[in-house]
């Protein structure tokens, strides 16, 4: 991406003085609630203004500066609300430092009886965009310019020609060894055989798309105006279905999107049967990140790619 850097700062004094001018201070700090990763709190200034902080140890500002980049990438397509993004930056504090991330606070507000449409127009939107400013190299279609994460987990996203390879290289691989403890001989087995046989059950899309990355329905919010925004993303660009995929996942949204979707953005026939593939990720990261409860969804997944149960 050719925009310019966001401003990082060394303290959140230094930061508030710099975006709002001497004269403005914290008036209030209200605990938010949501997330399992980053603090969250409302700083009500003293002009009346409410701005978002996300916190998290000194040691990881990555996790700020990368989804800065994200909500910026994501904007930059003028397709979908994002948050607009004030400042990231880290400071040492009275007893322990920290890192944050500061943006425009969204007061969550009644959805439009459109909604659910509009933000599938609107996601269909983002998915056709131009996705060269996204990877290193046009010749490189698959993945981001920056690695980023996807929860507290490390996303690799080095460029690659082919999304299946890119889906095998930089989604599953890592995962799957990470996940290696979970495992027994027999599912190491039909792991490697899934592996081994993605382009039996993946396809090229017809272009490659910017994707969300962690799009279920609690990355979602409405905003005043009963608009959807889009928050806590893990983009890289990809195939558009692993978008949809993910908003099945855990609930789903209703048909309506669906419908609306498909007419703004045709799927490729046979969707549903590569849905859970791509949903294979997620719970492989689920599993890396809060125990063998997943485990189950997961060997399911891959019994039902390699053909046994």
């Amino acid at each position: 991406m050719t925009s310019q850097p966001l401003p990082h700062y060394t303290s959140l004094a230094s930061a508030l003085v710099s975006l709002f001018g001497t004269s403005v201070a914290i008036a209030r700090t209200d605990r938010v609630s949501g997330g399992d990763i980053n603090k969250s709190y409302a700083l009500t200034l003293t002009t009346g203004q409410r701005i978002f902080m996300k916190a998290n140890a000194k040691e990881n500002a990555a996790f700020f500066t990368a989804e800065a980049a994200d909500l910026s990438a994501i904007a930059s397509t003028n397709s979908i609300g994002t948050p607009k993004i004030l400042c990231t930056g880290t400071d040492d504090g009275q007893d322990v430092g920290y890192s944050f991330l500061l943006m425009e606070f969204i007061q969550s507000g009644k959805k439009k009886s459109d909604y659910f449409e509009t933000l599938a127009r609107e996601l269909a939107a983002m998915h056709r965009a131009d996705t060269a400013p996204f990877t290193k190299r046009s010749t490189k279609n698959f993945g981001f310019f920056q690695d980023n994460f996807i929860g507290a987990r490390e996303q690799k996203n080095t460029p690659r020609t082919s999304w299946i390879s890119f889906f095998r290289d930089e989604r599953l691989a890592p995962q799957f060894k990470a996940a290696d403890k979970y495992f027994s001989d027999s599912d190491r087995t039909l792991n490697t055989k899934l592996m081994d046989n993605l382009e039996k059950f993946l396809v090229e899309p017809a272009k490659p798309s910017l994707l969300h990355g962690d799009l279920w329905g609690g990355n979602v919010i409405p905003n005043p105006d009963g608009k959807a925004i889009l928050i806590d993303p893990a983009c890289y660009v990809g195939h558009a279905e692993a978008d949809l995929a993910m908003t099945e996942l855990f609930g789903g949204f209703p048909s309506s999107f669906y419908d609306s979707y498909r007419e703004a953005f045709p799927l490729q026939p046979g969707y549903e049967d590569r849905r859970d593939l791509y949903n294979l990720y997620q719970l492989l990261n689920h599993l890396n990140l809060f125990g063998p409860s997943y485990l189950h969804p997961v060997q399911s997944i891959v019994a039902e790619y390699v053909g046994l149960e």
